[in-house]
């Protein structure tokens, strides 16, 4: 009688959870594999019904044909340089923030962090016309400053996400780097950030997506053409009235692909930041 219960309790604790996990993967793994497939069609195979998955003629020139009908290399690495800097801005600056709401002791903490977090609430659309004037006024539109300069400073998320790191650490440790004389500074640079690279990993990685796929920002301060980010080179490809539904596939490919790749380098260092996160 126990080779069977065991071999029910393995189809319900093994095998049917990660039969629905593969099943939920393929449902998630299709609008891509829908875009990839799109992005080698012809116009014909694209608006044929019934829908034909696997074109009858590889186009492999729509990938060519879209690199050449933007300046694409140019808009990559415009918008690789605007993520490199909003990572580099939110991994100094969160985990300071997240350090002082979670280990120092000060008069009104609890009361800064709760209207930070209130300050999550407010959309972007509510403060984008007066941070525009702001950066009007200084007269930085028109050049990547704005979106530089907002990304210096810490976003309240990421600092919640680290805060909620930094009190899974168990206390002990900085009360003993005290005994020995370390400053709050060196005890946050040498006992605190080794111990939290993987909240800095998911942090970084938040804010090289957030960074990537943004358009609103890129779209409100950047008029010069020779300053947009791929986000906004992907509408050249939409027209008043004609769409190039195959360039803009395979353009969008090529955009969706150094995300993909991304996750899949960082992906157990993320997984790992987002587990340990919350613990208290």
């Amino acid at each position: 009688m126990a080779k069977p219960r065991s071999a029910m309790f393995t189809v319900r604790t093994v095998i049917l959870p990660h039969a629905g996990l593969a099943l939920a993967g393929l449902l998630f793994l299709l609008p891509f594999v829908w875009l990839v497939l799109t992005s080698l069609k012809t116009v014909d195979d694209i608006f044929r019904f019934p829908i034909v998955w696997w074109p009858e003629t590889i186009r492999w020139s729509n990938y060519t044909d879209a690199l050449k009908a933007i300046p694409f290399m140019r808009y990559t690495a415009n918008t690789a340089m605007l993520c490199v800097l909003a990572v580099i801005g939110q991994v100094v600056s969160s985990p300071l923030a997240a350090y002082g709401f979670s280990r120092l002791q000060f008069k009104g903490r609890d009361t800064l962090f709760f209207i930070m977090m209130g300050s999550m609430m407010l959309p972007y659309q509510v403060t984008m016309v007066p941070v525009y004037v702001l950066f009007n006024k200084m007269n930085l539109v028109d050049s990547y400053w704005p979106i530089i300069l907002q990304n210096l400073f810490a976003i309240p998320f990421y600092v919640f996400l680290m805060r909620q790191f930094f009190l899974s650490i168990p206390y002990e440790l900085t009360e003993a780097a005290k005994i020995d004389g370390a400053s709050e500074l060196r005890i946050y640079w040498q006992v605190i950030v080794p111990l939290a690279m993987p909240a800095i990993y998911s942090v970084a990685l938040f804010a090289f997506l957030n960074e990537w796929k943004d358009f609103l920002g890129p779209l409100l301060y950047l008029n010069d053409p020779e300053l947009w980010t791929l986000s906004i080179g992907l509408r050249a490809f939409i027209g008043e009235n004609k769409v190039d539904w195959g360039l803009l596939m395979a353009a969008a490919t090529m955009f969706t692909v150094p995300i993909v790749a991304l996750y899949f380098f960082v992906q157990k260092k993320f997984i790992q930041g987002i587990s340990l996160t919350g613990f208290k």
